[in-house]
């Protein structure tokens, strides 16, 4: 007779519970583009703008892009696409003050190589800020205000012009404050804490 062999018991396994990563991502992008934006701003001195190559590599860029690969988990397709491509801005943007990459702009077209640069971020920011018009007003603003940021700067870079880097820099500290609002309100929904900030939801 052919002996038996007993299988172990299936065990049903339910869904794996995720976190919002949201709250995350936008407390890494508001901190690293606050302190950036503080040196073009003209608080500090730009030879200080090496300080923000840290931050730029481990919290906006590998930070967002942790964010942006659990948004992709939980089917956020937005969040997704939002906190990776930033993540990857700000790692693209360490690179240029990291000596073993090997980025050496040309002074004599050096603003316009960052302008082009920072067009192209202004026109991903623009498109994204239409996609949150259906989200809510925290998101949308923003994404409006980081849209004019790099719009401010790339202008700054292509003329040369001083008060259009200041301009970029009081825009990218509003962007952070912004930012930390909209993380504050989804870390307050996540704990239910004394009180709710409102989110103005779109839809």
């Amino acid at each position: 007779m052919a002996q038996q062999v007993k299988t172990a018991p299936e065990v049903a396994v339910g869904p794996v519970t995720l976190g919002d990563p949201g709250p995350l991502g936008l407390s890494a992008f508001a901190l690293t583009i606050f302190v950036l934006s503080v040196i073009n701003a003209g608080f500090l001195s730009a030879a200080n703008t090496t300080v923000v190559v840290g931050l730029a590599v481990f919290y906006g860029g590998l930070g967002q892009l942790l964010a942006g690969m659990w948004e992709f988990r939980s089917g956020n397709t937005f969040g997704a696409t939002a906190f990776t491509s930033f993540g990857a801005f700000w790692l693209s943007y360490a690179v240029f003050f990291i000596p073993g990459f090997g980025v050496n702009l040309p002074v004599s077209s050096k603003g316009s190589a960052l302008g082009v640069y920072l067009v192209g971020w202004a026109i991903f920011t623009g498109f994204m800020a239409i996609c949150a018009l259906r989200l809510n007003g925290a998101l949308l603003a923003v994404f409006v205000a980081l849209f004019l940021t790099f719009v401010a700067l790339a202008i700054g870079n292509f003329s040369n012009l001083a008060f259009w880097g200041h301009l970029g820099g009081w825009l990218g500290i509003l962007t952070a404050v912004l930012a930390w609002y909209a993380a504050m309100a989804g870390v307050l929904r996540s704990t239910r804490g004394p009180f709710q900030l409102p989110i103005y939801p779109m839809r």
